[in-house]
């Protein structure tokens, strides 16, 4: 069972929803190239509103990811196509199916 997560909740700038997807789904491959990230899903939660989940089993495979390329690209991205900076949020998994 993966022991740690991230989520970061994205709004995106008005008329920038379909450049925010598309951005989240061009990041796949650079997450997939990532052995110690477990899962990472693209959500959209609303109209304007996304987020990112990825799950990992050690904090240095979950700070790698942080140190890679896809936060890398959000965090080049964040002014064009976020109404608010990217909060990212650090969880401890306790259970999952």
């Amino acid at each position: 069972m993966p022991k740690l997560a991230l989520y970061v909740p994205l709004k995106a700038k008005a008329g920038k929803e379909s450049d925010v997807a598309d951005f989240l789904t061009s990041a796949l491959p650079l997450v997939q190239a990532e052995p110690g990230t477990l899962t990472w899903y693209a959500i959209q939660e609303g109209p304007a509103a996304y987020a990112i989940f990825d799950t990992f089993d050690t904090e240095e495979d979950r700070q790698a990811h942080l140190d890679g390329k896809v936060a890398a690209a959000l965090m080049d991205k964040a002014d064009e196509l976020f109404s608010e900076p990217p909060e990212i949020h650090k969880f401890t998994l306790l259970a999952a199916k």
